[in-house]
């Protein structure tokens, strides 16, 4: 039995419409997409179903909703090589794209319980605690907590943390990133890290959480870091 147009909900008749768009080119990375109201009138539709045709469009990556903005064109997704020493900011640069670290918040803390173990620290030690937003040509993409060493790094915090935590080490302390492991899960946006990002708690995420080593094989300082779903992707080579 052969299926018509007739037979599909029109959210999905929309959304394919909207998709094909911008896979043509017509609608390109970072264009605002018509507001919802003229969608309404565009596709002679009600305002529910342009809604679930965009949050369809935004589930699998394509579009993305900017606070009291409307919504835009998802760019390309960031490439990264977890086997490959790098940062965000070359990483960035490397792909064409314009890099941008802000620090939210830095503080001298006792160290949280789940990051512990990985720091090799006892209960009531403390850490610094760095939360930091990070941009790609102007888009808040990923959230990230970094907790470091005291012993290692003293008096991180009057050193400019808006920029790369690799650069700052390097210049201050002679440390450098050597070597690190690395997880990664998908996950949904934590309260704290959407509010930064200025997305809707709940949204898919990727968390990433990395313990990384300097070039005397020690521990130096352990990220948690949350990206936006439609900011990144996982490239792997072996030989």
């Amino acid at each position: 039995m052969k299926t018509t147009n007739a037979d599909i909900p029109q959210y999905l008749l929309i959304k394919a419409e909207l998709q094909a768009r911008i896979q043509s080119g017509a609608l390109q990375s970072g264009d605002k997409l018509p507001s919802e109201r003229e969608l309404c009138a565009i596709f002679s539709t009600t305002r529910t179903t342009i809604r679930e045709s965009l949050a369809q469009l935004e589930a699998s990556g394509v579009i993305y909703r900017s606070d009291r903005r409307g919504w835009y064109v998802t760019p390309a997704r960031l490439r990264l090589d977890p086997t490959q020493n790098t940062n965000f900011h070359k990483l960035c640069l490397e792909q064409g794209r314009e890099p941008k670290t802000v620090l939210i918040s830095g503080k001298l803390t006792t160290v949280p319980l789940d990051v512990r173990l990985p720091l090799e620290l006892q209960p009531f030690d403390q850490i610094y605690l760095l939360t930091r937003l990070r941009y790609a040509d102007g888009r808040a993409i990923c959230y990230c907590e970094n907790h470091c060493l005291p012993a290692r790094v003293p008096e991180l915090l009057r050193h400019d943390l808006n920029g790369s935590l690799t650069e700052v080490y390097q210049a201050n302390y002679d440390l450098i990133y050597t070597s690190m492991h690395l997880s990664f899960f998908p996950t949904s946006v934590p309260a704290h890290a959407a509010a930064a990002l200025g997305i809707m708690e709940g949204l898919p995420a990727l968390q990433l959480s990395r313990l990384n080593y300097d070039q005397h094989g020690r521990v130096l300082d352990f990220d948690i870091e949350y990206w936006r779903h439609d900011s990144l992707r996982i490239d792997v080579d072996t030989h």
